[in-house]
């Protein structure tokens, strides 16, 4: 008996290679929304309010 080395793979295999990818995709971009979300971005602690006066309007018709 002879040994044969089978080149060609499977529809599974193939199949199965594909979807482990594509879920690796979408653990790896899971994991960065996760990784984005625990950063603390700053923020102003007070409410930036500019007056600005009358004067400056011009009323156009």
């Amino acid at each position: 008996m002879q040994f044969q080395k089978k080149t060609r793979a499977g529809l599974y295999s193939n199949l199965i290679r594909t979807l482990i990818k594509i879920a690796f995709f979408f653990i790896i971009i899971f994991l960065l929304i996760i990784l984005i979300d625990r950063i603390n971005f700053p923020y102003p602690n007070k409410k930036i309010e500019k007056v600005i006066p009358n004067e400056n309007f011009k009323v156009l018709k």
